[in-house]
C-alpha cells in the first residue's frame, strides 16, 4: 500500500479543505480556546468556578472544554479572556510569499 504525503499549508483547517478565510478564523478561534483551557487547567478550576471567572454558564465551559469550536466566536473568546484579566493582542502582518518550486530541467 502506498501512502501519498502532501506538504502542509501551515494551517490544519486549510489542509482539511476549508476556504482560506474560514481556515484563518478557525485557527484564531482554536488558539484562543487553547488559551482559555490553559487558564482553567493552570488554576485547577472546576467548570463551575471557570464559568464565574469568564462570566458565562457552566454548560458554555463544558462546550469549550469539549472543543466545540463551532459554538464560539472570536469576540466571545476575547471577551472571556478579558474577564479573566488576560490581555489579547492582535498582530496583523502580510502573508509571506511562498518559495517558488524549482522545476526539473
Amino acid at each position: 500500500m502506498t501512502v501519498k504525503a502532501q506538504r502542509s499549508t501551515g494551517n490544519v483547517f486549510r489542509d482539511l479543505g476549508f476556504s482560506p478565510e474560514e481556515a484563518v478564523s478557525l485557527r484564531i478561534r482554536a488558539d484562543l480556546m487553547v488559551r482559555v483551557r490553559q487558564f482553567i487547567q493552570g488554576r485547577k478550576l472546576t467548570q463551575s468556578a471557570a464559568a464565574k471567572v469568564f462570566g458565562v454558564t457552566q454548560p458554555r465551559i463544558s462546550d469549550l472544554v469539549r472543543g466545540r469550536i463551532d459554538l464560539f466566536s472570536i469576540d466571545t473568546l476575547i471577551d472571556m479572556l478579558a474577564r479573566a484579566g488576560l490581555r489579547v493582542r492582535v498582530t496583523v502582518q502580510r502573508e509571506r510569499a511562498k518559495p517558488k518550486r524549482r522545476q526539473a530541467a
